[in-house]
């Protein structure tokens, strides 16, 4: 009898996007995406090199990379590529880690750090070669600006865009004053900030799937609709993953649920908590006004605990996204939840339509950095970018494919990196994560 991995029933099931209101096709993402293929589900037994859970980033990009490499692949997505937190995020291409570099030198030392950062940059470039390579159209602009919500943040974001080029050579990183950000972004409601010229923003569902649609053209299969109930090693070199009525033999697995693991497997589950961001699109805005709310195109974040952060759509949408909650369920009314605080931002834009408003799940670990590690001979995970996955799942899939290819110094150099599992186990994490998020949340208006 093989090893099963699962460690118990899954008892809560979190649907793609929790209520109806923020299921993935409330989206604007999900309205204009290039096109809308539904796969198949798998529907008889498979064998494969690498076998693959989870249709985001992290699973598309260690597809791509596999099968590139001329092994094959098999992905299962439980419901459609992209329908997670890869199809409808703040579509922030973003430099650096999800814990700022100075943070990271005082965790893991200078060396660790330095690595982490060139990691960061080449994260960003794969994205970027990707595209070019595959041709894929996903709205791919350059520019972040990261602001202060409160002036006393404003001196630590021009040190901080000094130490990046004083200690890191990075030299894409410039300060701005309270009065240029206000021009850059047409409101008053930020002090000052830096621009990062290499960091940019992106239409993520559009990425996602074309990413799964270059995996496809190297002789990935990708299935979608197809739930897996267990994974389980077959003895040495072989493992099995499980469906409702297949299986699928592979020498490799690769778990790349993040968020929506749900107890899937018990030990990554333990170091990731799920947590729920919201979004809202307006309706097109004339393109004077349009170019006074973000006059250069770029992505704009702020230095809130629950951030806001927002950029124009190509046809001159204001994208913004704000608030967040830790239960199962989604608001009732995401759209009056988001708009409060985009309002706070931009007053002129009270009399706007505001037509899409959507959720998503994303997981956190409790120091922000991603989880990775392997269990067993067969099964790798990665997980947890905290909010900061375009850049960094995509590279995380890559790690780990090249990991099974036998170069594992990138994999390795985030899997020893020490995590704590949430207190309280399974049932009694949640209440101390709300009490903390919470009482951080409150430090935003203070």
């Amino acid at each position: 009898m093989g090893i099963n991995f699962i460690s118990e029933p899954i008892p809560l099931a979190r649907d793609a996007g929790g209520t109806p209101e923020g299921a993935s096709d409330a989206s604007w993402y999900f309205a204009t995406q290039n096109h809308g293929i539904e796969r198949q589900a798998l529907e008889c037994d498979i064998e494969c090199d690498v076998c693959i859970v989870g249709g985001g980033y992290t699973g598309l990009s260690a597809a791509l990379t596999l099968s590139e490499a001329g092994l094959s692949v098999v992905l299962l997505e439980k419901y459609r590529i992209g329908s997670g937190a890869s199809g409808r995020n703040g579509g922030v291409l973003g430099m650096g880690q999800r814990k700022d570099q100075d943070d990271l030198e005082k965790l893991l030392g200078d060396e660790w750090a330095h690595k982490l950062w060139k990691m960061s940059e080449d994260a960003n470039a794969l994205v970027r070669q990707r595209i070019k390579d595959y041709d894929i159209d996903c709205d791919l602009a350059n520019g972040e600006l990261t602001v202060a919500h409160r002036a006393r943040y404003e001196r630590e974001l021009w040190d901080y865009a000094a130490h990046l080029e004083t200690r890191y050579r990075y030299e894409d990183c410039h300060s701005l004053s309270r009065a240029e950000v206000s021009d850059r972004i047409g409101s008053d409601a930020y002090f000052g900030g830096y621009l990062d010229l290499r960091a940019g923003h992106l239409h993520p569902l559009n990425l996602a799937q074309g990413l799964a649609q270059a995996a496809e053209s190297k002789g990935a299969q990708l299935f979608e609709t197809t739930e897996v109930l267990g994974i389980d090693a077959e003895g040495p070199g072989r493992a099995q993953v499980r469906t409702a009525g297949c299986r699928v033999r592979s020498d490799k697995v690769v778990l790349a649920c993040n968020g929506y693991l749900n107890g899937l497997i018990r030990e990554p589950d333990d170091f990731q908590m799920p947590i729920n961001n919201f979004m809202v699109a307006t309706e097109p805005l004339p393109q004077p006004l349009a170019e006074t709310i973000i006059r250069d195109n770029q992505a704009v974040v702020d230095t809130r605990f629950v951030v806001n952060y927002f950029h124009l759509s190509r046809d001159h949408r204001l994208i913004f996204g704000g608030g967040e909650n830790y239960t199962r369920f989604f608001p009732k009314d995401i759209r009056a939840v988001v708009r409060r605080r985009l309002l706070e931002i931009y007053p002129q834009l009270e009399n706007v339509e505001i037509p899409y408003a959507w959720g998503g799940t994303l997981s956190v670990t409790m120091n922000r950095m991603p989880k990775f590690g392997r269990l067993g001979e067969h099964l790798y995970y990665g997980q947890g970018y905290s909010g900061h996955g375009v850049a960094m799942a995509n590279m995380g899939g890559h790690l780990i494919a090249e990991a099974i290819k036998g170069e594992a110094a990138g994999f390795d150099l985030l899997a020893d990196i020490k995590h704590r599992r949430f207190p309280g186990g399974r049932w009694l994490r949640w209440p101390g994560l709300v009490a903390g998020m919470l009482f951080y949340a409150m430090l935003d208006r203070v």
